[in-house]
């Protein structure tokens, strides 16, 4: 079963966020806490974890893309339970 990552909400003051890099690669597994990708504000770096364990499928955004609260950043397969 596929899983969909939602860029997070990540300031109080900020729903726009510069895509800073990929931590994980397509195919790559990931456990729940693993850190996927690194967002950027104007002051901070942040990093954003895995909420689930699986396989990373699919990447949505590139570095350097503007991305929304909300916006559909990747995909992660799950095993069904």
């Amino acid at each position: 079963m596929l899983k969909e990552v939602h860029m997070p909400k990540l300031s109080p003051k900020s729903d726009e966020y510069f895509f800073g890099e990929w931590i994980k690669k397509p195919g790559e597994a990931v456990k729940q806490g693993d850190i996927l990708f690194e967002v950027e504000t104007d002051k901070v770096i942040s990093q954003v974890e895995s909420e689930e364990d699986g396989v990373l499928k699919e990447q949505k955004v590139t570095t350097g893309d503007t991305t929304k609260v909300g916006d559909l950043v990747a995909t992660i397969e799950v095993s069904d339970k």
